[in-house]
């Protein structure tokens, strides 16, 4: 069990509610202005008016990490600023689930009181509800970053206790992108994680997205969960493939939820592989400017990979992806009973995400797929939930950093730009997305082993794993010849030369400028007989 960090703006319900949640889950409850006011025998507005704000939240950010540092489960409250200082607010997320309780700005203010006991109220002529209004703004961000909002105007103590404890059984991950942060719930044949996930979102009305291959497969899943939706619902059933990911298909896309009449409190829902929610993201940012989605992937490359992170797009004659938007999710639910009826072609070329995000970030997860091959190979439950998991949170702190793919984002391209360029060779039908990033895995690494960057004995690792969980690691050279001209066409060029991933150590990687010229030379002298 994880902690709870109850965050939100003073006179919220974070000391009210608090103890009722821990008493509900067994934990102990620490408040920490209580804390602070006990450590020092001061009051927090005294100590405020002594120190000053700086030093009490140097104060507050202390007792922060040290409460979370202690890997004993239990509830805090925290103080309204806490949440404020980004470095606390990192550890809160990655070591507990952190909901912000919120309320009108009328609200807070009659439950703080006054500037005597709350120092950022006591500014004199201020209108105390103007001041919470212009506190809550700058502070959106930082309490948006949340596994849970909880609306406490009514301030229903029970009904709120009840949601925080729901959530501590959900246990989501959390990608922390300040207002636009978004849950991520990994379970196993639970369509009431879907459900509650549109709930939360309140749409005025829903476009279903899907292709005809997961309708036949999980459409019967899929209409247990939204059967109790009570708004209007369109249907879209795409044809499958991602010979379909094109401009025509999000025109069906937009002409069905424009024929609807949608307005921007809709939702788009995205069921499906990394196809379907590709085309079901791009169509979403782009209708009356952008609605929100919900991504619900049935497949295990979906699911650890495209359905995080907010990339959606098309492709284009010339190339892979070379249309589209960021535009990120309000959920995702990665339901692993989806995987049920996916056949093994398409679970092992899932994996190759797992292999590549472990290869550039996480040697933790490359050692716990190597050991646990078999298991999840066979869909063992436990071990497939804990490598889904594990490479969803591997791609989250990478997304959190960049997620707009100007740096360090860019290391979850290892692969892509020799596996797209097979693909579109290929015509988007001889090798799975999985496939070609598994070939296009190998030859990136094998040409920066040749450029000196890359460990043999790596390169070597790579290939074993590949091959344990069923990917192919060698591919022709014709086919590699033929694919080259959409390299030199990559999206990923930059005056004249690739942001190639190179790997220097197992879960470490930088990016280097090379150009298409060098490394296709590297790729010639590339052998992949040689010994480590």
């Amino acid at each position: 069990m994880r902690s709870i960090v109850l965050s939100g703006f003073m006179g919220s319900g974070k000391s009210t509610v608090g103890p009722l949640v821990a008493a509900r889950l067994g934990l102990p409850f620490v408040d920490t202005d209580e804390e602070v006011e006990r450590a020092t025998g001061e009051r927090i507005a005294d100590l405020w008016r002594r120190e000053g704000e700086s030093a009490f939240r140097q104060r507050e950010a202390a007792l922060a990490q040290a409460l979370l540092e202690d890997s004993r489960p239990k509830v805090i409250a925290f103080g309204g600023g806490t949440v404020t200082m980004p470095h606390v607010r990192r550890l809160a997320i990655d070591r507990a689930l952190v909901v912000t309780l919120t309320g009108s700005p009328e609200a807070l203010a009659a439950r703080a009181g006054t500037g005597v006991t709350r120092p950022l109220l006591a500014s004199p002529g201020d209108d105390p509800v103007a001041r919470v209004r212009e506190l809550l703004a700058q502070r959106r961000d930082a309490y948006g970053e949340c596994h849970l909002t909880v609306a406490t105007d009514a301030l229903d103590v029970d009904a709120v206790a009840t949601a925080v404890v729901a959530l501590s059984r959900r246990n989501p991950l959390l990608v922390p992108l300040g207002s636009r942060s978004y849950a991520i719930d990994v379970c196993s044949d639970e369509p009431p994680r879907l459900t509650d996930a549109i709930a939360r979102c309140a749409p005025s009305s829903i476009v279903l997205v899907t292709d005809s291959h997961v309708q036949r497969a999980r459409g019967g899943a899929i209409e247990r969960a939204i059967g109790g939706v009570d708004v209007p619902i369109t249907r879209v059933t795409l044809p499958p493939g991602e010979e379909n990911k094109t401009l025509a298909t999000v025109s069906a896309i937009w002409d069905a939820a424009l024929g609807a009449r949608v307005d921007r409190d809709a939702l788009l829902l995205a069921v499906g592989g990394g196809v379907v929610g590709d085309l079901a993201g791009f169509a979403a940012a782009c209708t009356l400017r952008g609605i929100r989605f919900v991504q619900v992937p049935t497949t295990l490359l979906a699911m650890v990979d495209s359905s995080v992170g907010g990339k959606t797009g098309i492709d284009h004659p010339t190339g892979k992806n070379l249309v589209g938007a960021f535009h990120q999710p309000s959920a995702v639910v990665a339901d692993l009973d989806h995987l049920s009826t996916l056949d093994g072609r398409q679970f092992a070329a899932g994996l190759a995400e797992v292999v590549k995000i472990a290869l550039v970030a996480d040697e933790g997860l490359l050692e716990d797929l190597e050991s646990a091959a078999a298991a999840v190979i066979g869909r063992d439950r436990v071990a497939l939930a804990r490598i889904v998991r594990a490479a969803i949170d591997a791609k989250i702190r990478i997304v959190r950093d960049d997620e707009r793919e100007s740096g360090v984002r860019a290391l979850l391209n290892l692969g892509h730009t020799i596996g797209h360029a097979l693909e579109a060779r290929g015509g988007y039908s001889r090798w799975l997305h999985g496939e070609a990033v598994a070939l296009g895995t190998i030859v990136e690494l094998r040409a920066t082993a040749v450029l000196g960057w890359t460990p043999r004995a790596l390169v070597h690792r790579a290939e074993r794993l590949f091959s344990t969980v069923g990917l192919a690691t060698h591919v022709d050279e014709a086919d590699l010849a033929a694919a080259w001209p959409f390299v030199d066409r990559d999206k990923k060029r930059d005056q004249g030369a690739l942001r190639l991933p190179v790997v220097m150590a197992a879960g470490r990687a930088v990016v280097e400028r090379v150009t298409p010229a060098d490394l296709r030379a590297a790729v010639l002298n590339s052998d992949p007989q040689r010994p480590a």
